[in-house]
């Protein structure tokens, strides 16, 4: 089976939860095993979260700008890309694990320990951060697509 789709998300702190709804709602019809769908909700929260606070400046006065996130269940994996238009995330060996005490800082690594595989870089071409995460999927026994 293989299921994707994608939202351009205005850069509001209301836009976050609807895109984990989303995952969450596609992964439970899918059947993918709750404990997977949980780690990449949290993942694509976090990921989202960076997009809505450093993706990109405000115009004089105007609206919040906007972000893309993509996902994609194909097969055995789901992969996972958040995008905006912000200045770009420094060098990738820069990022440091937050302090304990710390109340930011933390999206990244929680990614990189909920995910199999993260990727966050550049988009080509432009400015911005694209932040791309996958993970090994497990299912339930009983799927809700495939005994419908």
């Amino acid at each position: 089976m293989s299921i994707w789709w994608s939202l351009h998300l205005r850069r509001e702190a209301a836009s976050v939860p609807l895109a984990r709804r989303l995952l969450i709602g596609t992964m439970e019809t899918a059947g993918v095993d709750p404990e997977i769908s949980y780690d990449l909700s949290v993942a694509l929260s976090e990921a989202c979260a960076n997009a809505v606070e450093h993706g990109g400046r405000l115009p004089h006065g105007g609206s919040p700008g906007a972000y893309r996130v993509t996902a994609y269940l194909d097969g055995e994996k789901c992969r996972i890309e958040v995008a905006d238009s912000g200045p770009g995330i420094p060098r990738v060996q820069e990022i440091r694990p937050a302090r304990p005490d710390a109340e930011h800082g933390r999206g990244l690594c929680l990614i990189r320990e909920l995910a199999d595989h993260v990727q966050i870089g550049a988009k080509p071409g432009r400015g911005g951060t694209v932040v791309s995460f996958d993970k090994i999927l497990k299912w339930k026994k009983d799927p809700s697509l495939l005994t419908a």
